[in-house]
């Protein structure tokens, strides 16, 4: 699919013969489909605005500016706007900030039933000063910057659809929320408990992290994200004349990777790989200190407790009794696990995407890659949360080539905008 904008035209045109003949092939609706190509400009320079501001996870004045600028967009746009700090609640990791960025919710009220909400983040992984070499910048087919694709589009794709739905005087719907945080690169520490809520009180839940150049698909599921942390205390001393004074640190850090270096287990798509390591601070010096530290991966919630409770019980067995092992595990992200409410409103999806724009698109209920915010919506709900309604991008934490298509712009915009309509009037079949 090189050109799915011309792709796109072309389709409407098809559609609107097929329709005559009687075919099963049904037309594009004419008013979304115009305004979405109208928004399709004025989309990238969305993107130009929001690019144009650093915003890492850790820059809170980059973050304060962000917000602001989406804040204002969204009370242009009608909404009631609040701007959240979400530090008080949030959960400590090891990396967690004092204070995180904030949330930008945005509430739409309609005459309806339906509760929707659209979620995307601000922050990025990029450090400050980047911007001056990468500005963005659109050759082609490509638009280029730092954090275009993971997640500056999402926003920009939202704040275009909100716009759509507003030009076209639809409030159908009972509420429809936007929420967009400023944590989501560094595990969403302060936003998740809040995106955990919201989840539970919509009727459905669209993630518009972007999709793949490669492969146009949805996605049902996620992997969930753990760390394991191991700390040993020892006792220095002089490697050459005393080492039996001392208590090697690295000795036992060694035995506890060794010994836990079998729990994964590839029936359950748990995975669980030691990456990192660091012990002592001189060659002739017995170790006194050393850490390590293992990525865990799990497709089920409950695949948490189980591995949480296997490491905690081989911590149990030392080498050396005299050392100090401390293990911390962190659930940094659930999973998002597929389910038939998700299913249901993917088919909707894709029947949208297939018969009235003439495009496929995928939607898998495997877990690949990172996780995302979607499985925080899901975590205490069982309406339908699915993931990358945003545009199609490559490059997501490249640091020097990241993009998203320029011609992925209309269809996502249509597929979005005409969701949000379907779910509003009860016709994705998601069970709610």
């Amino acid at each position: 699919m090189k050109f799915p904008h011309r792709k796109f035209l072309h389709t409407a045109v098809f559609a609107v013969c097929a329709a005559t003949l009687g075919t099963a092939f049904a037309a594009p609706d004419a008013r979304i489909a115009a305004l979405a190509a109208k928004q399709k400009p004025a989309l990238l320079e969305t993107l130009k605005d929001l690019v144009s501001i650093e915003s890492g996870s850790r820059d809170l004045e980059g973050l304060e500016k962000i917000s602001n600028l989406i804040a204002d967009r969204f009370k242009a746009l009608g909404g009631e706007v609040e701007l959240i700090d979400p530090s008080a609640e949030a959960y400590r990791m090891e990396d967690t900030p004092e204070k995180v960025g904030r949330v930008v919710r945005a509430t739409f009220k309609g005459t309806g039933k339906k509760k929707i909400l659209l979620i995307a983040h601000m922050d990025t992984v990029y450090t400050i000063g980047m911007l001056n070499k990468q500005p963005f910048r659109v050759e082609g087919d490509k638009a280029y910057g730092l954090g275009i694709a993971d997640d500056k589009q999402g926003i920009a794709v939202i704040t275009h659809i909100v716009s759509m739905l507003q030009a076209m005087k639809f409030k159908e719907y009972g509420t429809l929320t936007v929420l967009i945080n400023g944590d989501e690169e560094i595990s969403s520490p302060g936003a998740r408990a809040l995106i955990t809520r919201m989840g539970a009180e919509h009727d459905a839940v669209m993630s518009f992290e972007g999709a793949y150049v490669k492969e146009d698909k949805l996605s049902l599921a996620t992997a969930g994200i753990a760390s394991v942390t191991l700390h040993v205390t020892g006792k220095a001393s002089h490697a050459g004349s005393a080492p039996e004074l001392g208590v090697n640190a690295l000795y036992e850090l060694s035995h506890q990777i060794l010994q836990m270096r079998d729990l994964s287990d590839p029936a359950t798509g748990l995975k669980m790989n030691w990456t990192i390591s660091k012990s002592g601070s001189n060659r002739n010096v017995i170790p006194a200190s050393a850490t390590a530290g293992a990525d865990v991966r799990v497709l089920k919630v409950s695949d948490y407790d189980r591995i949480e409770q296997q490491v905690n019980e081989r911590v149990k067995k030392q080498l050396i009794p005299e050392a100090k092992v401390q293990l911390n595990f962190e659930r940094r992200r659930p999973p998002l696990e597929a389910t038939d409410a998700s299913r249901a409103m993917a088919r909707h999806a894709q029947q949208i995407y297939k018969d009235e724009l003439g495009l496929p698109l995928g939607a898998d209920d495997k877990a690949a890659g990172g996780g995302t915010d979607a499985a925080f919506a899901a975590l205490k709900t069982k309406a339908p949360v699915i993931e990358r309604f945003g545009l199609q991008g490559f490059g997501a934490h490249s640091a020097d080539a990241e993009y998203v298509l320029v011609d992925s712009i209309e269809p996502r915009l249509y597929l979005g905008t005409r969701m949000v309509m379907d779910i509003a009037r009860g016709k994705t079949a998601n069970g709610n």
